[in-house]
């Protein structure tokens, strides 16, 4: 009979996909659809591996506790494991994973432990440091440590490359991965270049501000890729599990082209994979058409799309964090503000700004028509940057900055943040003006911000919508009282 023992049986052995490419002279480009694992991620495989090693090394024991941090497929493939094992399992997650993944670590039986998103490496409640010190309170627990685990690329040597390389005939020219711990393009990596001589091309794929591919670091909308690095990080180590030897290159890519390569990818091939794969398809694609008809390239897609369907998928998602054109035949927020790299830099104030520039910074307005409302946020984040959604925590408005200093409530030294107010609506730059203004007159606000790819472009205000529907002129700002 064709039966496997346990699900654990169904890990790897996933298959390559011919993708249809661009003519003129590309590549011939396999997808390896790690989200045909049965827990649905190419990280089921490292899961998998990780236990039972440290089964084998006398760490983990029956009835024991498994405890990592993941941004949530790792959690997802442990937690997979652990369940057919008899281990209880422990996951610490940022709140910023899809909502489909909490989903399916819970449905899994773990217990989960989120914690705040865009916290500094230093800080206790990151989840990396949530995870060591649950592990350490916990009798009978093992942490997992994926970032440091060598069983994580050890993993993908063992299975993932030898797998690419009996499915390509060992033709395979090129293999672009996404680096999210390293492991995947580590380990298969290794693997490629030994087998075959050192020819094998090894391209990393990376979130566009990812430190990975030399950006700065700031958050980006991609899960599972790439190294966020928060600006108060002191020490900001690299996973050993990525071996940068292995690797060639490393090719960055914007959100908006890996948003939008997955959803191509769903709908010209039938294929719905998550977002880490969209990086991974769009530098694939970039080296089959510079490698020449000749060449065979594997991209890894490393897990499915069923994990982002309210995000990466929802068309009212993407018109809201801005990676969508929308409707141009409309009056669109574009159409009233300008978002492109023309405008001038977002006004905005990292919570450390004293209350003295912040009022300054209020006062003076921007081109006559600012809002005397200002969006926080906890870090700064650079000279002429402009700050990204999930950068921006909270407000300030010029009335309640005066007020507090004028009552004592606060003093012109004090920093901002120690008591901002809720943060700023935002809308897409695509939506329509009239959506907007009606959302905003709903709820009571006045200012909202504009976001294009996910990027804070301009701020906006209910007037001025109605003068932009109206066909009037923007009006002026009126003064502030002082």
């Amino acid at each position: 009979m064709d039966v496997h023992e346990s699900v654990l049986q169904l890990i790897g052995g996933t298959p390559l996909v011919r993708l249809r490419t661009p003519a003129g002279g590309s590549a011939a480009v396999y997808a390896k659809v790690e989200f045909a694992s049965a827990g649905g991620s190419s990280k089921d495989r490292i899961g998998l591996r990780m236990i039972e090693k440290a089964e084998r090394d006398g760490l983990l024991s029956p009835g024991g506790t498994v405890v990592e941090a993941t941004s949530g497929n790792t959690g997802i493939a442990v937690a997979m494991v652990a369940a057919r094992k008899g281990y209880r399992a422990v996951v610490v997650v940022s709140d910023r994973i899809s909502r489909e993944k909490l989903a399916m670590l819970r449905a899994f039986g773990a217990e989960v432990v989120v914690c705040p998103g865009g916290l500094p490496r230093e800080h206790p409640d990151h989840p990396v440091n949530a995870a060591a010190r649950i592990a350490e309170e916990t009798p009978g627990a093992w942490l997992a440590a994926q970032y440091d685990n060598p069983a994580n690329p050890e993993a993908h040597y063992l299975t993932t490359g030898p797998e690419i390389w009996r499915q390509t005939g060992g033709r395979v020219t090129h293999l672009v991965s996404c680096v999210g711990t390293g492991g995947t393009i580590s380990g298969a990596g290794r693997y490629l270049k030994e087998v075959s001589g050192g020819t094998v091309e090894v391209v990393g794929a990376d979130p566009a501000s990812s430190v990975y591919s030399g950006g700065d670091g700031r958050p980006y909308f991609i899960e599972a890729a790439g190294h966020f690095r928060h600006p108060e990080t002191v020490d900001d180590p690299w996973p050993s599990s990525y071996h940068q030897d292995v690797v060639d290159r490393v090719l960055p890519v914007t959100d908006r082209d890996a948003l939008l390569s997955i959803r191509r990818l769903a709908r010209e091939e039938g294929l719905l994979a998550g977002g880490s794969s969209g990086t991974a398809l769009a530098a694939a694609l970039r080296v089959g058409a510079a490698a020449g008809p000749g060449a065979v390239v594997v991209v890894v897609l490393p897990d499915s799309g069923r994990h982002y369907l309210s995000k990466y998928f929802d068309d009212a998602w993407m018109l809201r964090m801005g990676f969508l054109d929308g409707d141009e035949d409309g009056t669109r927020l574009a159409d009233t503000v300008t978002t492109d790299e023309s405008a001038p830099p977002l006004p905005y104030l990292p919570a450390r700004t004293t209350v003295a520039d912040a009022l300054a910074a209020l006062r003076a307005g921007r081109d006559g028509d600012a809002p005397a409302v200002l969006p926080t946020g906890p870090c700064p984040v650079g000279p002429g940057r402009r700050p990204t959604a999930p950068e921006l925590t909270g407000s300030v408005t010029l009335e309640g900055l005066e007020a507090a200093v004028r009552d004592g409530g606060t003093t012109l030294t004090a920093a901002v943040g120690e008591r901002p107010g809720p943060p700023l609506p935002h809308f897409g730059y695509g939506e329509p003006a009239s959506a907007v203004l009606a959302e905003l007159d709903g709820c009571g606000q006045d200012t909202a911000v504009v976001l294009r790819d996910g990027q804070a472009m301009a701020l906006i205000t209910s007037s001025r919508l109605r003068a932009a529907l109206a066909g009037l002129p923007s009006p002026p700002r009126a003064p502030a009282t002082r």
